[in-house]
């Protein structure tokens, strides 16, 4: 059994096709307990790999300032070896944090006990320099620099290093006490095994591990309502709605992995979530080779599925936002202009229009749009169509839809982060198809929340954009949106947005 691969065992597209039971997608009602329990997580948490990351850009800035300093003070402003100092500098300063990276001390836990990593940071900042030196020495350079520059730059750098560990260490200490800095787990399913988990999980010193409750479905025989002081706050369908109001990062399932059927009905309803999903692999007769868990403290875990664009993804999808945002602004700004002006002229009402669609984690957003029907006949919800020849749509309206001129000003929802530049079409909150709303159509529809909504989308470019009046477009349009996330990268993100004027010339099913 050692060659079974997890990760193909719960691809998406298995949860996906798996038929057995379950109550669907859409959230149930909670619980008061529960619903009060959530209410204390809706701030977001800083992440431990971004407070890491910052830091390693702060600790080479720091060290390369500080050599700086140190050679302006003994040389002069750039008066000798004017580049090759600098240089030498950085270089130093970029192996150290190489060095750090690599010996684990970037780990929450080696954060947060700088005196006892005290001599792994000095073995560090010594052979950084050991390196540069002997790297000096075979390139007979040495003796153009000054070892005493060198040597005041290694006391100097070291103090500030271990200074600004200190200063680290209590500021990771107070955002974890005051939940600012941890990951919100939830354990499904409970008894023993979640008892087992969790206090396996508890003895794990300087755990960023905050478990908020327990989720299952069987009755409280089977499943007592208080496991290791943890309360059951519900059934997995509740589940839905609490993680999405708590901000949960982490679902951890304690269930045996030789429970297949049962761990992919929990899967099919729980893979919606935009949250990592783990299975508990501390009790698994099964055993996998050491690189296909990771590790909570030294719980080993099953890898599920990963919350998409996360962390340094999402900082660089965020970038790209706001700059190709600002770029169609300025660009499109004289046609946005025109449009208002003939808006303005062709019927009375606001030039804008104002949709509540679902954002990311199913939240409400409002997306602009100019407006395109009569005022009167405006139908805010989108719960009727727009067909062909609709006699709800102006003039202006048929044109501007057909070109999606009408979905300019959804830049300014980019710019200001509602929606993204580009991700799945976001959806009129009670947009349907044949008196069924669109989660009821397709099974793992609110999947498509997982990140968030864009402009424009990998199912746009590829025809299933317009009018949605079959069964058969939503399925296929929430198909490509899944295919999307799964398979993000900004690459992709460049070939949809230089895509996207080429393949808007069909206006086939533009009404």
């Amino acid at each position: 059994m050692n060659e079974i691969d997890p990760a193909h065992r719960f691809s998406p597209e298995a949860v996906r096709k798996f038929d057995g039971p379950t109550d669907g997608d859409a959230p149930g009602g909670m619980n008061d307990v529960a619903r009060q329990v959530a209410s204390q997580y809706r701030r977001d948490t800083m992440s431990p790999i971004m407070v890491s990351g910052v830091l390693r850009m702060v600790e080479f800035g720091v060290l390369f300032l500080s050599g700086l300093c140190v050679y302006f003070y003994f040389v002069g402003f750039f008066n000798y070896l004017a580049w090759q100092y600098p240089v030498t500098i950085a270089a130093a300063s970029f192996l150290a944090v190489v060095l750090l990276d690599v010996t684990d001390c970037y780990q929450v836990v080696s954060l947060m006990r700088p005196i006892a990593n005290f001599g792994r940071i000095l073995l560090v900042w010594a052979g950084a320099f050991a390196l540069m030196a002997l790297t000096a020495f075979v390139m007979k350079m040495s003796q153009d620099y000054s070892r005493l520059l060198f040597g005041t730059w290694f006391v100097v750098g070291f103090v500030l290093l271990f200074g600004l560990r200190l200063v680290m260490s209590r500021l990771i200490r107070r955002w974890a006490r005051d939940g600012r800095m941890e990951r919100r787990a939830v354990i499904v399913g409970g008894g023993k095994a979640a008892e087992i988990l969790i206090r396996s999980v508890e003895k794990q010193p300087y755990n960023d591990i905050r478990i908020c409750g327990i989720f299952d479905d069987r009755s409280d025989k089977r499943s007592p309502p208080i496991v290791a002081g943890y309360p059951k706050l519900g059934t997995i369908s509740e589940l839905i709605e609490f993680a999405r109001i708590a901000r949960i990062d982490m679902l951890i399932v304690s269930l045996p992995l030789t429970a297949e059927t049962r761990v992919l009905q929990l899967l099919k309803k729980l893979w919606v979530l935009p949250v990592d999903i783990r299975l508990s692999a501390h009790s698994n007769a099964l055993q996998f080779r050491p690189r296909a868990y990771s590790f909570i403290g030294s719980v080993p875990m099953l890898d599920i599925f990963d919350k998409p664009i996360n962390d340094w993804d999402s900082v660089a999808k965020r970038t790209f936002d706001i700059v190709f945002s600002l770029i169609g602004i300025i660009v499109f700004s004289p046609v946005m202009l025109a449009t208002a002006i003939a808006i303005k002229l062709d019927s009375k009402g606001p030039v804008l229009f104002k949709q509540k669609r679902h954002g990311f984690n199913n939240e409400i957003i409002e997306v602009y749009k100019f407006r395109s029907m009569y005022t009167d006949r405006s139908d805010p919800t989108a719960k009727q169509t727009v067909t062909k020849n609709d006699p709800r749509v102006t003039r202006v309206g048929r044109f501007i839809r057909k070109t999606s001129i009408d979905e300019l000003p959804q830049f300014v929802n980019s710019l200001l982060g509602s929606l993204s530049l580009i991700g799945p079409r976001p959806h009129a909150i009670a947009a349907q198809s044949h008196n069924l709303l669109y989660n009821e159509v397709v099974d793992g529809y609110f999947a498509r929340h997982k990140v968030k909504p864009g402009v424009t989308g990998w199912a746009q470019i590829n025809g299933w954009r317009g009018e949605m009046d079959t069964n058969e477009k939503i399925r296929m349009r929430t198909e490509y949106d899944l295919y999307y996330i799964e398979n993000w990268s900004l690459l992709f993100d460049l070939r949809i947005l230089f895509l996207t004027p080429i393949r808007l010339l069909n206006t086939e099913n533009a009404y």
